[in-house]
């Protein structure tokens, strides 16, 4: 008689050294390489005077309105210096910035702005108007960098009330 063998079933047994030393070395680098958080900081001043600070009537106090409608450069003593309208639906940022470089050349020292902004108006048109009014690209000595126009931004409510004609409004500075 024929004996039959029995083929033993084992289970082979799971190497994982190469795998482990792996994860060892892979999850620190990971960790290294990661960003948690990133914290971005805008300083802004709110619209009022502070105590004791008397403002002279030759002082040119400068607001840009924002409103879904279009931009309006403005003195809050003078009236409008000038209007821009939606360019494709979208806010006139370039004409804003020649405008602002145009009031920075005829009064160098002046560094502060009042935003006047419409609810209406989505955050990122809010930060983007914030960036063109302190400061815009520049070339100096074949390098560019970012020249200022007026870094201390106050923010407003847009006032509710007659608009300005964008069409109509004035266009020089």
């Amino acid at each position: 008689m024929r004996r039959r063998h029995r083929r033993q079933h084992s289970q082979p047994e799971l190497n994982i050294t190469a795998f482990m030393n792996l994860m060892i070395v892979l999850v620190p680098v990971l960790l290294l390489g990661m960003v948690f958080s990133q914290i971005r900081m805008i300083e802004l001043n709110f619209p009022g005077m502070e105590s004791g600070k008397v403002t002279s009537a030759e002082e040119l106090q400068l607001v840009v309105t924002l409103r879904p409608s279009g931009l309006t450069v403005a003195d809050s003593e003078r009236g409008v210096i000038r209007a821009l309208p939606p360019v494709e639906g979208l806010q006139d940022f370039a004409g804003l910035r020649e405008t602002l470089k145009q009031i920075k050349q005829q009064v160098p020292e002046k560094t502060d702005i009042l935003l006047e902004v419409a609810e209406e108006i989505d955050y990122q048109t809010l930060v983007t108007t914030m960036d063109t009014v302190r400061s815009y690209p520049a070339v100096v000595a074949a390098s560019v960098v970012q020249a200022e126009l007026f870094p201390d931004v106050s923010l407003g409510n847009a006032t509710v009330g007659p608009t300005v004609d964008l069409a109509r409004a004035g266009e020089g500075v």
